[in-house]
């Protein structure tokens, strides 16, 4: 569905007081898919296998332990889309604890996963030697990228608007929308995505990832009010399915979400990023 299809949408649903702001409830994504390959070019995209990494970059740990590789995106090779605030150039690996004992719930997991940056493809990557004492269990398949552009929605469009006058009859309606925009075969496939709307499986991460950068882990804590004002701020850098193909199993049939501030995002500090683990 497109955006004028989305504006139908409303319409025949009785909702009509969300038709101008539908550039605040959806959001241009790429979706990902994954096919199997003998071999993979120096510096392609890919999701698992060994990431391409310069000379003298040192493989990140946590607790010293190796992280898991998750993905490499060579950035031009990504269609363009609106609002992405992505580089058109240069790499981005993505890193993340082999033991999945994060889950980014607490402030103190930071430095559990890492992305990494480089803002021109080094012309001396090589292929990196995975770690001897990196577990079988933290290592997973490679597979090559294409990328698709695809439209997504808010899951809670009073999220994106604020003062939006809803009710919960409004919110049975919407879903009504939100479940006619998804492809019952696109939804079959491992959700992989850069940018746009995360597929939540449980909360609203926004908030969480706020609070968890600043601090606070009590959601009654008089600092939450001030916090919220600007949850809305982050943005979903990567999203990474569980993916049996490749050997990736979040908890259980969960995703791995990557988020970043919007300012972090221009300003390219992607040392920034906070992860989310949520999983059914």
């Amino acid at each position: 569905m497109d955006k004028a299809g989305l504006i139908t949408a409303l319409t025949n649903n009785g909702l009509t007081q969300l038709e101008q702001y539908s550039q605040q409830i959806s959001r241009s994504s790429l979706r990902i898919s994954t096919a199997s390959t003998s071999s993979l070019k120096i510096g392609s995209s890919r999701l698992g296998g060994q990431p391409d990494l310069p000379p003298g970059t040192d493989w990140p740990q946590w607790q010293g332990r190796p992280q898991s590789f998750i993905a490499q995106l060579q950035l031009s090779d990504l269609p363009h889309i609106a609002d992405t605030f992505l580089p058109s150039t240069g790499m981005l690996w993505f890193f993340y604890d082999s033991q999945q004992q994060a889950f980014g719930d607490k402030p103190t997991d930071r430095g559990a996963w890492q992305v990494l940056f480089a803002k021109d493809t080094p012309a001396t990557l090589r292929p990196a030697p995975v770690p001897d004492t990196l577990a079988k269990q933290g290592q997973f398949k490679a597979r090559a990228l294409t990328f698709s552009p695809e439209l997504t929605l808010s899951a809670q469009p009073q999220l994106e608007v604020p003062g939006l006058s809803w009710t919960d009859t409004d919110q049975k309606r919407y879903d009504t929308v939100f479940a006619q925009f998804q492809d019952e075969a696109g939804q079959a496939a491992p959700r992989h995505r850069i940018s746009g709307f995360p597929d939540t499986i449980q909360d609203d991460m926004r908030l969480q990832c706020q609070m968890m950068t600043h601090g606070v882990t009590d959601s009654a804590s008089p600092q939450v009010a001030e916090l919220q004002r600007h949850a809305n701020d982050w943005q979903l850098l990567l999203q990474v399915d569980t993916d049996e193909q490749i050997g990736m199993r979040w908890g259980s049939s969960g995703m791995l979400y990557y988020w970043l501030p919007v300012d972090a995002l221009r300003k390219q500090q992607f040392d920034q990023t906070w992860l989310v683990v949520q999983s059914e």
